[in-house]
């Protein structure tokens, strides 16, 4: 019902519609997804249909720029269909965005082939160092990216020393989680190798992949930055969902370093330290199992 949507938003966006004189208004709404960060619909308009999501400005700040930012990064190689970014606003009390609704569709014949092929090429996007040079969010925590020569520096201090103090500070875990940790970290240069900055979505799992009006693979929802690739697939594994038809047409398209089997866990780490502090319970073992694999 479009009384759930907040008026303010619904007027900031009907000042946008108009901005080319025309008279604007918005019909109807109704909700497709959203959940303890943000509400998430379809929304009609006089221009048309598109997908909003807002959410509490002061306690989410500058989220919806930060994805903007992240969509456009994802866009600009044109390898892999980006949802269109419409608007994004700020009120007194929420922030918004409007995109481009992408009509829920069957995948193509070739959908997980096609979508190998273009993360690889994505993958191929490349930067002087590790990081972004703004940070965003990973679900509905800060994301910190400040950029770093070598990935293991910047993979232990911008993703898992974060996130562990950040777990150890709230109490959902021990103290002792600090001092493993630091044993991992003496080990990681040995067990990661280095590769070149990679563009990554950052939070690739089956619920940011949708199929567009064409079947083909359509990324949502990301936590861009500028990584090692194994990273990224191996958060594909994490939850499955993903053919191995996604996987074979990568890897022929990109080959990975001999070993990434071997490594895999370790990149889990990050999502799974992430998990723990938004939902605690099971994580915390997970990421203990892992612990005791590699130290």
């Amino acid at each position: 019902m479009l009384s759930e949507v907040p008026p303010e938003v619904q007027q900031g966006i009907i000042e946008f519609l108009q901005r080319d004189s025309s008279p604007a208004t918005v019909t109807n709404f109704s909700f497709v997804g959203g959940g303890s960060i943000n509400k998430a619909g379809k929304l009609g308009t006089s221009a048309g249909e598109f997908f909003l999501k807002w959410n509490e400005a002061q306690k989410f700040p500058g989220m919806f720029e930060a994805e903007v930012k992240g969509l456009t990064l994802l866009r600009a190689p044109g390898v892999i269909y980006i949802p269109k970014v419409v608007h994004t606003g700020e009120t007194s009390s929420f922030q918004y965005l409007l995109l481009e609704f992408i009509t829920p569709s069957a995948r193509g014949k070739k959908y997980w082939e096609h979508l190998g092929q273009q993360l690889a090429a994505l993958h191929r996007v490349t930067a002087a160092r590790f990081g972004l040079d703004h940070a965003n969010y990973i679900g509905s925590l800060p994301q910190h990216n400040t950029p770093t020569t070598t990935w293991v520096a910047f993979y232990i201090e911008q993703r898992l020393t974060v996130q562990v103090k950040l777990a150890c500070d709230a109490h959902r875990v021990d103290a002792r989680w600090t001092k493993m940790f630091e044993a991992l970290y003496k080990r990681l240069p040995e067990l990661l190798p280095e590769e070149l900055p990679a563009l990554l979505h950052g939070d690739l799992w089956s619920g940011n992949l949708l199929a567009n009006a064409q079947g083909a693979p359509c990324l949502v929802d990301p936590a861009v930055y500028f990584g090692h690739r194994e990273a990224e697939l191996a958060m594909t594994q994490l939850f499955g969902g993903f053919d191995n038809e996604f996987y074979e047409a990568y890897h022929h398209a990109y080959p990975l370093q001999p070993g990434f089997e071997r490594r895999v866990d370790l990149y889990t780490l990050y999502p799974l330290l992430v998990h723990v502090n938004l939902f605690g319970g099971s994580y915390v073992g997970a990421v203990e199992n892992v612990l005791r694999k590699y130290t």
